[in-house]
């Protein structure tokens, strides 16, 4: 049961360090697209451009957004019989475009919550970069994937008997995930989906994270 022990606080300073990654390879990935796509557009006749198909540049290729849900943390609550949990809910945001109708990039963060475990709590967050893809099932209906990287923070308080290692622990890891989308407009719609992170934990271990979640996405 949750909360049948005191939480030990825990420093969330060092994830200053993911957030100004996101925003440097936010930064950097859609400079280059939009120096990538002026080049372009500099040097085609305007048939060429007429006909050059679909590109990030193209409205409704660019979209944010929100989703909320469940993470449940994959991961040894240690010796001793403590008090632990695994579940916690968790939100994201993120910010993607296709640069053909089936394949494009995402950049996200999301925030898994903390669990209760080992005597002590177990935080998580992690900045995503990913090629996605969808494959339409009719106007309305897609199939989503997504494959990519995740630089991930991990913080960990335990008591000692324990045996769990304890600390903080940044650090790259692999992630994917599947999903679904439903057009309610050609602007906006709602999406489902689950992902699976394999980040890095005090003591020099990786272990996988799970989230499902459900939200909205604006495309513009």
């Amino acid at each position: 049961m949750k909360k049948l022990v005191s939480r030990t606080p825990l420093r969330t300073s060092g994830f200053g360090k993911l957030a100004n990654l996101s925003i440097m390879l936010a930064t950097t990935a859609f400079a280059a697209v939009a120096m990538a796509q002026t080049s372009g557009t500099t040097n085609s006749t305007s048939n060429t451009s007429a006909s050059s198909g679909y590109s990030m540049m193209a409205p409704g290729a660019t979209y944010i957004g929100l989703n909320a849900g469940q993470s449940k943390f994959r991961n040894s609550s240690g010796f001793g019989g403590f008090a632990s949990d695994s579940k916690d809910n968790s939100y994201g945001i993120y910010l993607g475009s296709y640069f053909t109708p089936y394949v494009g990039v995402e950049l996200g963060y999301t925030d898994f919550g903390n669990v209760d475990r080992a005597g002590g709590n177990t935080e998580a967050k992690a900045g995503t970069v990913a090629l996605v893809g969808k494959f339409p099932l009719s106007p309305s209906f897609n199939l989503l994937g997504k494959l990519g990287a995740t630089y991930s923070r991990v913080n960990v308080s335990a008591l000692p008997a324990s045996g769990v290692a304890t600390g903080g622990k940044s650090g790259w890891g692999p992630s994917y995930g599947v999903g679904a989308e439903y057009n309610f407009t050609q602007n906006v719609s709602a999406v489902v989906q689950y992902d699976e992170y394999r980040m890095s934990y005090p003591g020099g271990s990786k272990e996988k994270v799970n989230n499902t979640s459900v939200g909205v996405r604006f495309r513009y």
